[in-house]
């Protein structure tokens, strides 16, 4: 998971402006494939985000799997940045894991204050499927 935040805040640092940087969030949610369309349910919605969020997860073989998706183009590129990171790791990794690379790319402070809750809820619910499903 380290590795994997490393190489998102050297992508997202070799960027010199935060309009490029956007873009390239951006297009991280282009490459956000949601295979199942039956996500954008009220089943899967999450509160507590300015834009909407479908999230669904499971787990097999040990790996966590999680679809999700938005409305919303930086909310789902900052979705598949996560994505990029808890797919594929335990239940135990993904329940602990510090997501550091909010803070390493300045996320934090160029997110509006509506958006950095959004994406503090999503942190929130990925980590909860960790737990309930590793359970």
């Amino acid at each position: 998971m380290k590795a994997i935040q490393n190489t998102i805040v050297e992508e997202m640092n070799a960027l010199d402006d935060w309009m490029d940087k956007y873009d390239y969030i951006i297009a991280q949610g282009r490459d956000l494939r949601c295979a199942d369309e039956a996500i954008r349910s009220d089943q899967y919605a999450l509160a507590g985000c300015q834009s909407q969020v479908w999230i669904r997860a499971e787990c097999r073989d040990g790996a966590m799997r999680y679809m999700a998706d938005s409305d919303a183009q930086i909310t789902r590129g900052l979705i598949a940045l996560l994505l990029r990171i808890v797919n594929g790791q335990s239940p135990k990794r993904v329940a602990e894991a510090d997501f550091f690379f909010i803070e390493r790319t300045g996320l934090d402070r160029h997110l509006s204050p509506a958006r950095g809750d959004g994406l503090a809820a999503i942190i929130s619910e990925l980590k909860r499927y960790a737990r309930q499903k590793g359970a």
